[in-house]
């Protein structure tokens, strides 16, 4: 999905298998892209895409309680490869059909990284194939533009270790603005926890259920340097809030709290990216 050099000619299809194990999520992926006749040498190759097959599996530790790097390998080398037999059977093809094998290789975290890359490398030498390392990042952007269509966004990247705002500029993606201590995921997972909120299917959407319900809006810190924000400081006064004043504080309020200073912060950054690129886009 960079610029390459490919000659015009006949329509081209690569079978990819790729393999993400980067923190508690595990995911099996096989995709179809078919290069209609290619491009022009230096034009953007921009394929058709077909998903195959899209199966995962997610360690949840017990309520309360965040997950360690090395039970997180434990259940990717426990399950990867139930997940790729059933990703294969999903989308009818034998790893003779394949064209490569694909593997997060960073960032995350790096047992879990691991374990999954060992995999990834011994399936790529048992069946002759070429091995793929994908940036994590990257691989979250392109799969998006992918699936989207868009032309050229701007990229709010959340998630439990990442917050940052992107967009493509001269060859590289740049970053505009980003968390300056925690990111957004890990403030919401670390305040579940305060409040005792199951791991299934996510911390982050359990609180979302609670902020539904929640009507009262409670001023939390509100803390944006330029393009960047930071987080550490709302959730420590928002656990001092949990913890000291539980009968003051309806846990549904704090949650919605929480979610919309929060949500606030990233919007404000978010489209003084846009106006600064002229982009229309926003890839969430």
């Amino acid at each position: 999905l960079y610029s390459v050099h490919v000659m015009v000619g006949p329509p081209t299809t690569i079978i990819a298998l790729g393999l993400e194990g980067s923190a508690n999520k595990l995911g099996v992926g096989i995709v179809r892209h078919v290069y209609a006749g290619g491009v022009a040498a230096g034009g953007e190759l921009r394929p058709a895409l077909e998903e195959l097959a899209n199966v995962r599996d997610t360690y949840n530790p017990p309520a309360g309680e965040g997950f360690l790097p090395r039970d997180v390998a434990a259940h990717h080398r426990a399950t990867i490869m139930p997940l790729v037999t059933q990703a294969l059977a999903e989308a009818g093809v034998a790893p003779s059909d394949l064209d490569c094998i694909c593997f997060t290789k960073g960032p995350g975290m790096g047992a879990p990284l691991q374990a999954v890359a060992l995999v990834a490398r011994t399936l790529a030498q048992l069946w002759g194939l070429p091995l793929v390392g994908v940036n994590h990042c990257v691989g979250h952007v392109e799969m998006g533009r992918a699936i989207t269509g868009a032309d050229n966004p701007v990229v709010l990247y959340v998630s439990g270790g990442n917050t940052q705002i992107i967009a493509y500029s001269q060859q590289t993606y740049r970053i505009f603005g980003e968390t300056l201590d925690i990111a957004i995921g890990n403030c919401l997972d670390r305040f579940a926890r305060v409040l005792k909120l199951p791991n299934d299917p996510s911390p982050g959407y359990n609180i979302e259920q609670y902020a539904k319900r929640g009507s009262k809006y409670i001023e939390l810190p509100y803390t944006v340097k330029g393009m960047d924000v930071s987080f550490s400081g709302i959730l420590s006064f928002i656990e001092k809030l949990a913890k000291t004043e539980p009968d003051k504080h309806a846990p549904e309020d704090l949650c919605f709290s929480l979610q919309e200073t929060m949500f606030a912060m990233l919007v404000e950054i978010t489209e003084r990216a846009m106006a600064h690129i002229g982009s229309d886009e926003v890839l969430i």
